[in-house]
């Protein structure tokens, strides 16, 4: 399984500025190893975002990401003990879900 991702939030009145940093090995597919193989692509596909069960963010991501890829967005109407959810799927079928309270 997947590191916890870190996930820090700022809340300013009502806008809510959320950082994660996502722990991911993010190979693009067209590299090679020390052998000249092709190291097989492995990428962050789905990335979400829930807070309090409404859907706030979702993208699509592909092999361009850089490895440990680092997130930052704003989400207006957010208050203090509001659940914010964020979600990882990779191209593997692997995923991560890691929750903090504002």
């Amino acid at each position: 399984m997947a590191e916890p991702m870190r996930i820090r939030t700022q809340l300013a009145g009502d806008k809510l500025t959320v950082r994660v940093l996502m722990q991911h090995e993010m190979e693009s597919g067209q590299r090679k190893d020390a052998a000249g193989k092709t190291i097989p692509a492995w990428h962050i596909q789905d990335v979400t975002a829930v807070l309090n069960g409404r859907t706030v963010l979702q993208a699509e991501w592909g092999p361009a990401v850089s490895k440990n890829p680092f997130l930052q967005f704003v989400v207006k109407s957010a208050k203090v003990g509001d659940k914010l959810s964020l979600n990882w799927k990779d191209n593997r079928g692997d995923s991560r879900t890691d929750e903090v309270t504002v």
